[in-house]
């Protein structure tokens, strides 16, 4: 009788005393190192990588366990994709964004100016085509991607003096993040892209003249507000920046299904969990912020109509001279097209006349 037919017909208990117990081995400890680009003081936008691990310790048990490290403790903030990419960690979370120098085509992962709310990205994300379309233009960099986190839609930053109109971009030394400075400079800005942890001396030396980061509860921690008066809105270049866990593909092609799963599982968690907390932590903060007195501003119509006929004519651009932009920002369009238009009907009037009631 072979061993299977012995367990089948004798239960545990017979096996046992047949001495035809099967081997068992214990499942050794699974240990990544994940690199963030974020400081280890939000506990926002960095602490989204620390739900993803303490997720997937919860998943698996203890068996499968993610340290995660600050920008500037393994490498600095933009050199996490070269990090997973050569193996250096197996995972970095970050937003894709800041990697359009290698490649356009990063930012839309992230976020572009003008284009989805958060709603919107993981619904292209999730049941559109924009994983599926996000992990073959990654897997040139020998990574895998999983959403992990978004901020909602994002406050259009601080200035040392007033915008009135768009010529007043002009000269504008501005920390922005990564790809929108591409559309500030078409405006005459000065685009700067400096990490989180380093926005605060920048802006307050005056080697910048204005810095975004992401909204109230952040940059309040950050201090911006002691150091430039205006905090201007809406944050047109971020509807709803969507941030990444990159996972090295070797690394993650020698996990088992259930560890697979767990990456899967606990990356989602965090991605939900994230903009949940910035859309409970952004209201108290705002009011904290304007009660110090912040000056809050609209962006001019003008500006924001100029920054709109720039962003489109930057796309129509690439979409013209990168195979890859192409090819991923065609069917991000057309989803936000869709996506318009029915929120036209929907969510966009129902918010607006919420937002004219007393309540």
């Amino acid at each position: 009788m072979d061993r299977r037919s012995l367990i089948r017909r004798a239960g545990i208990a017979g096996v046992l005393a047949a001495g035809a117990a099967p081997a068992v081995h214990a499942q050794a400890a699974l240990r990544w190192r994940l690199a963030s680009s974020f400081p280890r003081s939000l506990d926002t936008i960095y602490g989204a990588a620390e739900v993803f691990s303490r997720k997937v310790r919860a998943l698996s048990g203890g068996r499968f366990e993610v340290s995660v490290h600050a920008a500037g403790e393994l490498m600095p903030a933009f050199d996490v994709v070269d990090g997973v990419q050569n193996g250096a960690v197996e995972a970095a979370h970050t937003a894709p964004y800041y990697f359009f120098g290698k490649d356009e085509t990063f930012a839309i992962g992230g976020a572009i100016p003008f284009g989805l709310n958060s709603r919107q990205m993981s619904a292209w994300t999730y049941e559109g085509n924009g994983l599926r379309l996000m992990r073959e233009f990654y897997a040139r960099y020998q990574m895998v991607s999983f959403p992990c986190g978004n901020t909602g839609a994002q406050m259009g930053g601080w200035m040392r003096r007033e915008i009135r109109s768009a010529r007043d971009l002009q000269g504008l030394k501005f920390r922005i993040g990564g790809f929108a400075g591409k559309v500030l400079e078409r405006m005459g800005g000065v685009p700067q892209n400096i990490p989180g942890g380093e926005i605060y001396q920048a802006l307050e030396k005056g080697t910048i003249d204005a810095a975004e980061w992401i909204g109230p509860y952040d940059d309040q921690k950050l201090g911006f507000n002691k150091v430039a008066p205006f905090y201007y809105y809406p944050g047109w270049w971020e509807g709803g920046l969507q941030l990444d866990l990159y996972v090295n593909q070797k690394a993650y092609d020698a996990l088992g299904a259930e560890q697979k799963a767990i990456v899967e599982a606990a990356s989602a968690y965090a991605h939900v969990e994230t903009q949940a907390k910035y859309d409970v932590k952004n209201p108290q903060a705002l009011k904290q912020l304007v009660g110090a007195g912040a000056r809050l501003r609209p962006f001019p119509a003008d500006l924001m109509t100029e920054a709109f006929k720039q962003s489109m004519a930057l796309y129509d651009e690439l979409s013209r001279k990168n195979p890859n932009w192409r090819k991923v920002y065609a069917d991000y369009a057309r989803f936000r097209s869709d996506q318009n238009l029915w929120f036209r009907f929907t969510e966009a009037t129902f918010d607006r006349f919420m937002q004219s009631q007393r309540l």
